[in-house]
């Protein structure tokens, strides 16, 4: 099973990592594209006005110009730990126990617009880059989608997929069986459903942490979906994507 995250736009400062090396994030494959894109954002950070526009800041992130002109110099921590905002408040990966972030780091993956996908125990630094950021000559759809959808298509287990429309766009997983994109809903009085748009976040940190705490590896979603019933969480599978309801 892979539980496929989102990034966050906010992430903490700081680490006690070495500085970012190759051949230390997951899914290897994907380092040539890395090294490319790592290579242009610092460049582009010499630029502080082309750095801006770029990436859409305003005047109070501006100091993201310099967190990115030190991308590979900067000290590390692990991928889960270096997210903040709703959804990686919600999963608390802090508060994992040793054993629940070794399965973490076995089963859960984000979606970096920066790195494409990595495992929850990578070090990476803190950066700044969005799934519409727009680097020189590197348009982001283009650069990632063939590669991080042929990683996808390579894991042959039960893909849960909880990544937003923006970052789902730069990496489209298999459209079989193994995958199911995961919809958060809320039920009105009647039985009237609807999207939900950013309290999302909070039920999709929520249920990732529940399937981290689990242990269990599903093979399937008939098996997700019994374990689920039993804990109380309502998920119901159609249309190849799993409607969770709060």
């Amino acid at each position: 099973m892979l539980i496929l995250l989102p990034p966050s736009e906010t992430k903490r400062q700081g680490g006690t990592g070495r500085s970012l090396s190759p051949g230390t994030l997951s899914f290897p494959a994907l380092d040539p594209q890395r090294r490319a894109l790592v290579g242009a954002v610092v460049a582009l950070a010499g630029d502080a006005d082309a750095t801006i526009a770029a990436l859409k800041l305003g005047p109070k992130q501006h100091a993201e110009v310099e967190t990115n002109r030190a991308l590979r110099r900067a000290a590390t921590m692990p991928a889960i730990d270096r997210y903040t905002g709703v959804l990686f408040d919600a999963l608390d990966a802090q508060s994992l126990s040793t054993a629940e972030r070794a399965f973490a780091g076995r089963h859960v993956a984000v979606h970096s617009a920066l790195f494409g996908l990595i495992g929850a125990l990578d070090p990476i630094p803190a950066y700044r880059l969005s799934h519409d950021s727009r680097v020189p000559e590197l348009p982001l759809k283009r650069h990632w989608s063939a590669s991080v959808s042929a990683q996808l298509a390579e894991h042959d287990g039960l893909i849960l997929d909880l990544r937003s429309e923006g970052y789902a766009k730069l990496g489209p997983a298999p459209t079989d069986g193994r995958v199911r994109y995961v919809r958060v809903l809320t039920e009105a009085e009647g039985g009237t459903r609807r999207a939900l748009n950013h309290f999302n976040k909070k039920a999709k940190g929520a249920f990732s942490r529940a399937l981290i705490q689990s242990g269990i590896d599903f093979s399937d979603v008939t098996e997700l979906l019994d374990w689920a019933a039993r804990g109380g969480i309502r998920l119901e599978d159609a249309d190849g994507e799993l409607a969770l309801i709060v």
